[in-house]
């Protein structure tokens, strides 16, 4: 097939990848974050009740912390802050 170039997709357009990217993110921050609240379940309180609410608070941070930069790869969400724009005189 000479010159065709309809099998390459823009990386803006590849919605494939950005859920492959965002599903491997999420697994990533749900254990790293889960796994985190553990040891800090079990180094701070004694309590099972607690050590399990310190596991399920770090697993909503690591559940949370992904959404927020899927979302940002789909262009959904906007950033929290808007980019500077350059007063009057000032380049």
């Amino acid at each position: 097939m000479t010159g065709e170039k309809s099998d390459i997709i823009m990386p803006k357009y590849d919605l494939g990848a950005k859920w492959d990217a965002c599903v491997d993110l999420t697994a990533r921050r749900f254990v790293y974050a889960s796994v985190a609240g553990t040891f800090g379940g079990l180094l701070f309180f004694r309590s099972p009740v607690t050590r399990w609410a310190a596991v399920a608070f770090g697993a909503g941070i690591g559940m949370g912390s992904a959404y927020t930069e899927c979302s940002q790869k789909f262009d959904g969400f906007p950033t929290k802050f808007p980019p500077a724009v350059p007063k009057e005189g000032q380049e």
